[in-house]
């Protein structure tokens, strides 16, 4: 399956911004992409680096959303777009996937909120796990990729391919915490055993990588940095290797007794909430 990713300078101008994105599905449906993702709030901006969080138009928000749909149905392509989300008075920092058909396949709301997420944005619940072409597909925005636990929700459910959409740039070119977002996406691959696709803005110097990193972490394509492109790869889901096997294996085992450690915590309580209740009656 043809995967592509499309890093551009988003900013605070919807029309803008969805102009760069149906022209990135014309493109890329040209190449043979079956799946097509954006950046973290690739369509609104990031607020407050790209725009102001009270000038995005919830009603503008939808109307360039059903011109992605249609895109979509259209090309004959998955699509999942980076926004800010409105629902009934709250707002989700989300990627949104509609399928090839323009229907909406779902969205994963951002849980790993942090400074102006904060103040912006309410901490998503979903699971983020959508079928493309019968193969599991995850997301993850930005932030998340810090912490494991993330990512070991997608081992458990088995997914094999995790897109992770960033807004993470600087006023100056950090090298330092370019490498050190890169050996993030390096180590969530690795220790999942999963292929991870990272996708960045372009709005300042790139500190997170455009790229695909391989079931072994090592990063085995990278967009130029700081430059529009779309960048296509040929997804398969891999063979089990050796290397691969003894991961699994690993992994299984710690978390089979986090998931025993878990059940004695709770049967500890169990004890502790009926000795209280005998004591009470007594």
């Amino acid at each position: 399956m043809n995967i592509g990713i499309y890093p551009f300078a988003s900013t605070g101008n919807i029309r803008k911004n969805l102009s760069v994105i149906l022209s990135a599905a014309d493109e890329a449906a040209k190449r043979g992409v079956r799946l097509l993702v954006f950046h973290e709030c690739a369509l609104s901006g990031y607020p407050p680096i790209e725009c102001s969080i009270d000038e995005i138009d919830p009603v503008q928000i939808q109307n360039a959303l059903e011109e992605i749909k249609a895109k979509a149905r259209e090309k004959d392509i998955y699509i999942a777009v980076g926004t800010v989300r409105f629902d009934q008075g709250r707002r989700f920092n989300s990627v949104l996937l509609f399928d090839n058909e323009g229907n909406d396949a779902g969205c994963y709301d951002k849980t790993s909120l942090w400074g102006w997420d904060t103040e912006n944005f309410t901490r998503g619940e979903k699971g983020g796990v959508f079928l493309v072409d019968g193969i599991k597909v995850g997301f993850r925005i930005c932030f998340d990729v810090r912490f494991p636990e993330s990512f070991r929700d997608l081992y458990l459910q088995q997914v094999p391919l995790c897109f992770v959409c960033f807004s993470d740039t600087s006023d100056d070119d950090d090298r330092a915490r370019y490498d050190l977002l890169c050996g993030h996406l390096s180590t969530r691959a690795m220790e999942n055993v999963m292929t991870v696709v990272s996708v960045n803005s372009l709005s300042r110097y790139q500190t997170a990588p455009s790229a695909v990193f391989d079931t072994a972490g090592s990063m085995i394509f990278e967009a130029e940095r700081n430059r529009e492109q779309l960048l296509v790869y040929d997804y398969q889901i891999p063979d089990i290797t050796f290397g691969m096997r003894g991961r699994i294996a690993v992994s299984d085992y710690f978390l089979s007794r986090r998931q025993n450690s878990a059940s004695q915590t709770d049967e500890m309580s169990l004890k502790i909430s009926d000795n209280q209740i005998s004591d009470d009656m007594h």
